[in-house]
């Protein structure tokens, strides 16, 4: 026997399913109290756009220190890539001495609100040229790096194997730019397993001699407001991703806002920014800059529930 469904219910059969598709990929997370937007209707239709095209689409490009690691952790400040080797015995008390003393000078410079990111500039080629000398000087070896790192208080944000893995399983490339010490990201990641074939570091890399001991670093000084030049220099291996034409981005500086500028034929880029110091004063230029800004979030749960939500729970 055939029946017949009476017309009148098609229209409401069809709101039936379009509910149904909206509130099975509601991302709770965006309404937690640490995420603010300035839009949240242009981010919601990024999203959508994304989980159209699907993974296959979509490349992670992501800033390491502070954004992919921990700002703090039970109210203290957790080491960044050059932190842990500024820290550690392979420093003289004299050059610990000295690098403190440029973070206490140029830090400040780097997150002022103020100050254009022109002005920032030569401060940054400055401080990064000063501490890379004095880096050269201490005959680092290249054998006691790992050992350096294990040591270390290192420490990813909370939710950081399951961005990792999914990344890996849905074949996504992570692509990280990073100011800080490209030997010791490396380490960092390799020493939590997550070193997968998907994950490609753009960085500041130690030359090491043929006795292993530190001698210079190689290439173009990459520091916090020159990512883009980064960016474009890499342009050839975003040639390689060149059908991959939607951007997450993850940030924890407006220095990390141009780091997918190499990117081909971009359709969305979904600019998330983690502001984890000075607040207040920093809220507005990020909220102009960011499409979605963490206020002290120490987690990857955002981004985890994008990537579910991209990948349509793969």
């Amino acid at each position: 026997m055939i029946y017949h469904i009476p017309s009148i219910f098609v229209p409401v059969c069809t709101a039936l399913a379009i509910w149904h598709q909206l509130t099975k990929y509601e991302i709770p997370e965006l309404s937690k109290p640490s995420v603010i937007m300035r839009d949240r209707q242009r981010v919601e239709e990024m999203i959508q756009s994304m989980h159209r095209a699907g993974p296959g689409g979509l490349q992670v490009i992501s800033d390491f220190d502070m954004t992919l690691t921990r700002f703090a952790y039970n109210g203290q400040r957790c080491p960044t890539s050059h932190n842990i080797l500024d820290n550690s015995k392979l420093i003289s008390e004299d050059c610990k001495k000295s690098l403190k003393e440029l973070l206490n000078k140029y830090y400040p410079i780097e997150i002022d609100s103020s100050r254009t990111v022109e002005e920032k500039l030569p401060h940054m080629v400055e401080w990064w040229t000063k501490a890379h000398n004095l880096l050269i000087q201490q005959k680092i070896r290249k054998d006691l790096l790992a050992q350096v790192v294990q040591e270390s208080e290192a420490m990813l944000r909370d939710g950081y194997k399951e961005f990792f893995d999914h990344l890996r399983d849905l074949n996504v490339p992570l692509l990280i730019f990073s100011a800080g010490l490209g030997d010791v990201v490396e380490e960092v990641v390799r020493q939590k397993g997550l070193f997968h074939s998907n994950v490609r570091v753009f960085s500041n890399y130690m030359d090491f001699d043929e006795n292993g001991i530190l001698r210079a670093f190689k290439g173009q000084l990459i520091h916090t407001y020159n990512k883009r030049e980064g960016a474009l220099l890499n342009e050839a291996h975003f040639h390689e991703l060149k059908d991959r034409h939607n951007v997450l981005l993850l940030g924890d500086s407006l220095g990390d806002l141009t780091m997918a500028d190499g990117v081909q034929n971009v359709e969305n880029v979904l600019k998330i920014g983690y502001l984890n110091d000075k607040v207040e004063e920093r809220k507005e230029s990020y909220l102009a800059s960011y499409d979605i800004v963490l206020e002290r979030d120490e987690t990857m749960d955002l981004a985890n529930a994008i990537l579910r939500h991209v990948s349509g729970g793969q």
